[in-house]
């Protein structure tokens, strides 16, 4: 069907968008740009670039926005302030290497959490394109050598990382439970709106320890992308493909973030195409094949 084609186009420019966020959330390490005061100034500039174009929809639909509000709240404190800001506090202490990998976890959760609040089914070739996405997403990371698996090592930005996976997967679920009546520009608005009421005292902890923000063109450069890309362009595609598809089928698109990631690196740091690599992604399109694909039932 046309919406699955839309769908699929709009789940691979997210998961593209949000690869880059975390390359150039761990460049904002080496800029020493405290993680949690980037996420305030991210979200910060996307309210203020959004509000000229979502005002008129949110005074029309008031009503539906107090309707709505505890919804809207629990959305944006998942991923404007808990998320994102977790995600830049991880790749201080860790690799993204790590980092995508425990995104690998997020389909799963997001079938549990679905199958407990009753959305979607899940079916046998959802459950074989997981399998299968994991396995691709191993030989990547591992440079297919199940000893680089094995020595991982995990700290404490690998174990905040499941704070991630939870109010992702909580996210997507929640979207689906119940369709909000507000176009994705103006909903991710209403979340922004939410999600900095609860950045804002984030922003002031780290000004209290002493991590203050030197601004330089390094600063300026991540702050353009992470404004337009990961948040206002990703999170649109994200929340339409969700209503298109589905939460179960739309997740497992998460399994691309690794496949890119490496893409990148090789297009930053010349790093060499592998055989690892063409492995890994045949595993990862096989994946998405099938978790794509329906019963008969």
């Amino acid at each position: 069907m046309p919406k699955n084609y839309l769908a699929y186009i709009l789940l691979i420019l997210a998961t593209l968008f949000w690869s880059g966020n975390f390359i150039v959330g761990k460049f904002a390490t080496l800029f020493q740009v405290p993680p949690l005061t980037l996420n305030f100034f991210r979200w910060v500039v996307v309210w203020l670039i959004l509000m000229p174009f979502t005002f008129n929809e949110i005074i029309k639909k008031i009503d539906h926005v107090k309707e709505n509000w505890i919804l809207i709240s629990i959305l944006g404190i998942l991923t404007i302030s808990t998320f994102n800001s977790v995600v830049y506090f991880s790749l201080n202490y860790t690799q993204v290497i790590n980092a995508v990998l425990m995104l690998a976890a997020i389909p799963a959760a997001v079938m549990v959490l679905s199958s407990l609040f009753k959305i979607e089914k899940t079916n046998f070739f959802q459950l074989l394109g997981l399998f299968l996405s994991i396995i691709g997403i191993l030989v990547i990371i591992s440079k297919a050598d199940i000893q680089r698996i094995l020595s991982l090592s995990f700290n404490k930005g690998d174990l905040s990382m499941l704070i991630c996976i939870f109010s992702w997967s909580l996210y997507s679920t929640l979207l689906k439970k119940k369709k909000l009546p507000f176009s994705q520009f103006t909903l991710i608005q209403l979340m922004a709106t939410v999600g900095l009421i609860f950045l804002i005292p984030q922003y002031y902890y780290e000004h209290s320890v002493g991590l203050e923000l030197n601004p330089s063109k390094g600063f300026y450069i991540i702050l353009v992308y992470v404004v337009l890309f990961p948040a206002i362009a990703a999170y649109y595609c994200w929340q339409k493909a969700i209503l298109l598809i589905g939460p179960n089928r739309s997740s497992m698109f998460i399994q691309l973030m690794p496949l890119f990631s490496a893409l990148m690196a090789i297009a930053i740091f010349n790093e060499k195409f592998q055989m690892y690599h063409f492995i890994g992604a045949g595993f990862i399109i096989s994946a998405l094949y099938f978790s794509n694909k329906k019963t008969n039932d």
